[in-house]
């Protein structure tokens, strides 16, 4: 017998629970994105699959780069590694906020507190954020994450190298090695964990950082967050887990590459598990290319010039590769330069955050991360420092150097087993490339294009007079933290 009272009753539930489904399917839509950034220490331009690596298997970036876009062109502020970081967590170049070259154990300066984090940034909009991985920007506690936007900082607080045993004191007694190089701790959010880190500590690094982030994940599911996880790895000396020990085909430098691509894999499949892929923007890219001087502890820039420590592309053009489907055309690629400074206002745009009041150099790119047709650069031209110098300025495909001097390996082969050969130093005069057809920068062409090359001279001594040059001071400078 069926009860025809009871439909009414069904039909009056049925829509109740639909009114109930209704809010919470709007909420998903309008719930704020999600920001990844995985950051790599001295990863060279070829050191991944997408980008022509050759022994050393990467399925998880090939992935990323199949369902994401490359970018070709994309730069650091700096080739160094405090440098480099300072321009990407503030948007502006590294001279502009006063950190130059690589913080060591005994600098007693850092990121400064008036400066505005990407982590900041976010928290304008209640997004819980992290920081898993190395640091660098002061080790002492005030420069420390959480004192710049971070809820949680798990990590080493500057290179893992930075320690007694870097190779060269490697020669001298313990107590003479910790007059140059102390011993390397672990931090958790703002305490010492591990005063000595160890060879065997390091080896754990790439999993305990990748875990954290996993957990992090997990744990704001449900919430805004802001994940930044800047890799201990590549830079020398190389730590492999067991799980990539000999996994590759180039030896210790290729494991490690390939346990961080494991790394990559896993954040991206805690996305998805967790159903909030498609409102997450992953962004990897490095913080310098390869340092050559290390041989086969090293990584390749091919076919860029030189790497870490010089300001040709093989020094400054990263491997980037942003990824957030139904946002991010799949397989795709830009080939318009672009920095890690615009990753902050990009940022600031997408969640409707406000720009820090000071200035800062970086543009809203999102038009060319979402591949919209027509896209261009928002930047007049890109500059590059090197300490306080600068040396070269880029517009379109054209990338114009001052003169200058620069370290090389001069065509001989690198270090063996985590032990550099000497570098040579050299000088480039004026000089003028066109990167669309010669990636290498390798055939000056200002005699057939001096307009050009006045052109691009006159920006740079514009630039000279706000961010300064050598001896002369800039009007544009800020100074670093201090203790």
């Amino acid at each position: 017998m069926r009860c025809f009272n009871c439909l009414p009753m069904f039909l009056a539930l049925f829509a109740a629970l639909a009114c109930s489904l209704v809010p919470s399917q709007a909420a998903a839509e309008d719930r704020l994105p999600n920001v990844v950034i995985i950051f790599i220490d001295d990863m060279g331009y070829a050191d991944i699959g997408p980008f022509g690596a050759v022994g050393i298997d990467t399925p998880n970036l090939d992935r990323m780069a199949e369902k994401g876009r490359k970018f070709t062109d994309f730069y650091v502020t700096q080739a160094v590694c405090s440098a480099s970081r300072a321009g990407l967590l503030t948007g502006c170049y590294n001279v502009r906020v006063g950190i130059m070259g690589a913080l060591g154990p005994k600098s007693n300066i850092g990121l400064n507190p008036d400066e505005t984090t990407i982590a900041e940034i976010c928290k304008q909009k209640g997004y819980a954020t992290a920081c898993y991985g190395k640091w660098h920007l002061g080790h002492h506690k005030k420069f420390l994450p959480l004192q710049h936007g971070f809820d949680d900082y798990f990590g080493l607080p500057y290179s893992n190298d930075m320690w007694p045993y870097h190779p060269g004191v490697l020669k001298l007694s313990m107590e003479q090695r910790l007059k140059k190089w102390p011993h390397l701790p672990l931090i958790d959010k703002n305490e010492v964990v591990n005063a000595q880190v160890t060879g065997k500590d390091q080896e754990q690094l790439t999993t305990q950082y990748t875990e954290k982030a996993v957990q992090f994940i997990e744990k704001n599911k449900d919430n805004p967050f802001f994940l930044y996880v800047p890799h201990s790895m590549v830079h020398v000396p190389l730590y492999v887990s067991e799980k990539f020990k000999g996994k590759s085909e180039r030896g210790l430098f290729g494991d490690v590459v390939m346990e961080i691509d494991w790394s990559v894999g896993q954040i991206l499949d805690a996305l998805k598990k967790n159903d909030i892929e498609d409102n997450t923007l992953v962004i990897f890219t490095a913080d310098n290319g390869p340092w050559l001087s290390y041989g086969d502890h090293a990584g390749s820039a091919a076919p860029l010039r030189e790497g870490k420590g010089t300001m040709f592309d093989g020094g400054c053009r990263e491997p980037t590769i942003m990824y957030w489907p139904g946002k991010i055309p799949a397989g795709t690629v830009c080939k318009t330069p672009a920095m890690t400074i615009d990753i902050l206002p990009t940022v600031a745009s997408l969640i409707g955050a406000e720009l820090p009041q000071h200035k800062i150099d970086g543009k809203n790119i999102w038009p060319l991360i979402a591949g919209e047709k027509g896209a261009k650069s928002p930047h007049e031209a890109y500059y590059f420092y090197y300490g306080n110098q600068l040396q070269a300025v880029r517009q379109g495909p054209f990338k114009m150097h001052f003169p200058h001097g620069y370290r090389t390996m001069a065509g001989k082969p690198g270090g063996t087993g985590g032990i550099p050969t000497n570098y040579t130093n050299t000088k480039i005069e004026a000089s003028l490339f066109n990167l669309s057809t010669d990636i290498g920068e390798t055939t000056d062409i200002k005699d057939k294009n001096p307009q050009v090359f006045k052109r691009l001279e006159a920006l740079g001594n514009a630039m000279k007079k706000e961010l300064g040059d050598g001896r002369l001071k800039g009007t544009g400078n800020r100074p670093p933290g201090k203790l």
